[in-house]
């Protein structure tokens, strides 16, 4: 039987958390005079309570590592449980969404998923983003910005130990003893949130000297390196001119590489980003997108040539990372530009880093296992083994790729067939399983709202892409084992 003491313990910490970080966007409210303060006092409030009786009944597991076992069940309840606090202020408060609608607003959120259920209404008269408290938008930022802080502890801490879809690859990066997860992983969250932070401000700083006015450069810098994508608009970056977008292709770009790299070149390693595999190649493939995307807009969509460049960077690298910010309508670029994005979204940016998706690095083994194998058809007598980043790749690291990519495959067409059972279209219903088992953002078809607000879904279809989010965001594996019966014995 697993202990539960030390998971309780942690998701009470973190409750607790949650309720203090309600206390800026309330301030906000309070500050411009909007009575939505009280909906965060009364959400910080009760989450405050949960966490810490939470904690307490808990206390007792104090000091005691987790093991793998724990670390699972740890990670896949801390993005099932906070979003149900973090949905609350925005059904407490403004804009009084049913608890459905915020639970998918608070996973989309801390997914960094990006899609949002909220947008102007005309028939419930419900307002869009443009028209929310300040309070509001910057608590959905926020959700963002600590769910990317999460997910990239998670994937260097947690994910490696739990050997999940090939991370075990990086376990040198983590911290582990004898199926315990040690305490000096401390210091490399700590030095994960101070590079973090440090890009943050920087990236807001930018932001502001473009011309965002202080709170927009905030709201986009939390949503930018978090690979998130909310904004406190409903045209999204489209409200914001080219230097903006320019500023975010450059941001969003450094989200998505390895933050344990970072660490390094501050550490006295200029070196590290550009000898990691995955950065090299994710840049490249960025690049080839960009190229073919701009290529056909110029040709098919009769777009300049330098504003098309600048495009469809700001849109493939948005799309590639996950962040999902909208500038344009891609569809007006013809199909195949269309597909070159749907493509891209599908490969994501890299391990350890905020962005989403399959990863670089597991297309990388992938291709390097077919390029050994088709060598040893020819050459049946040279014996070779894949190798990555000058390393062997070993059978339970390529088995796990490969397992990954699987699994996969297989929920994206069995959510996509979930979706239009609910009465979506078949293309709304691609790019909603697309969208969701990816975390990506945007979605297309004619139930989508004209702002991209996902509001008019059914009850169904919501619940459907939360599930797809949740998993997608924790790399599937980890999810799927809890589901198993021989997890649960001892």
């Amino acid at each position: 039987m697993i202990d539960l003491r030390p998971v309780g313990f942690v998701l009470g910490l973190l409750c607790v958390a949650l309720a203090l970080f309600m206390a800026l966007p309330m301030a906000l409210d309070l500050a411009a005079g909007d009575d939505n303060w009280r909906g965060f006092l009364s959400a910080a409030s009760v989450t405050g309570l949960v966490g810490g009786v939470l904690a307490l009944s808990s206390a007792n597991a104090l000091g005691q590592g987790l093991s793998v076992r724990q670390a699972f069940l740890l990670t896949v309840s801390v993005w099932v449980l906070l979003p149900a606090f973090g949905a609350l202020p925005m059904t407490f408060g403004a804009p009084g969404l049913r608890f459905i609608d915020a639970y998918f607003e608070a996973v989309s959120g801390l997914t960094t998923t990006g899609t949002t259920i909220i947008g102007p209404d005309p028939d419930t008269m419900a307002p869009g983003l443009d028209h929310l408290p300040l309070g509001v938008n910057l608590w959905r930022a926020m959700l963002q910005w600590l769910g990317g802080l999460g997910i990239v502890i998670v994937a260097m801490i947690f994910l490696p130990v739990m050997r999940v879809g090939g991370m075990q690859f990086f376990r040198s990066e983590s911290f582990d003893t004898q199926g315990k997860i040690l305490p000096r992983a401390f210091d490399i969250s700590r030095a994960l949130i101070e590079i973090y932070v440090a890009l943050t401000v920087i990236c807001a700083l930018v932001f502001h000297a473009l011309g965002m006015d202080g709170y927009d450069a905030v709201i986009h810098a939390l949503s930018c390196l978090s690979t998130g994508g909310f904004s406190n608009y409903d045209a999204s970056f489209g409200a914001h001119g080219g230097a903006e977008r320019v500023a975010a292709t450059l941001f969003m770009l450094l989200a998505a590489m390895p933050f344990i790299r970072f660490v390094q070149v501050m550490g006295g390693d200029p070196k590290a980003l550009w000898r990691d595999p995955q950065v090299r190649g994710f840049l490249r493939w960025s690049g080839y997108a960009v190229v073919l995307v701009a290529a056909a807009g110029v040709i098919f969509g009769g777009e300049a040539p330098l504003y098309m460049l600048r495009e469809a960077a700001f849109n493939v690298v948005t799309v590639m990372t996950g962040t999902g910010y909208a500038s344009v309508d891609v569809t007006a670029w013809g199909s195949f530009a269309f597909v070159v994005l749907l493509t891209m979204g599908l490969i994501g940016g890299c391990t350890s880093s905020t962005a989403c998706s399959v990863k670089v690095f597991r297309y990388q083994i992938l291709i390097e296992a077919v390029r050994v194998r088709m060598m040893q058809l020819g050459r049946p007598h040279v014996v070779a083994q894949p190798r990555y980043a000058g390393q062997p790749v070993t059978e339970d690291v390529l088995d796990s790729v490969i397992m990954f990519f699987t699994a996969f495959v297989l929920s994206f067409g069995l959510l996509a067939v979930a979706l239009s059972l609910t009465g979506l279209s078949i293309g709304t219903a691609l790019t909603g399983a697309w969208t969701s088992i990816a975390n990506i953002g945007p979605v297309w078809g004619p139930e989508v709202g004209p702002t991209g607000a996902v509001n008019g879904f059914p009850d169904s279809a919501k619940i459907l892409m939360i599930l797809g989010m949740i998993l997608g965001r924790l790399e599937l594996l980890s999810v799927y084992v809890l589901f198993l019966a021989r997890f649960w014995r001892d």
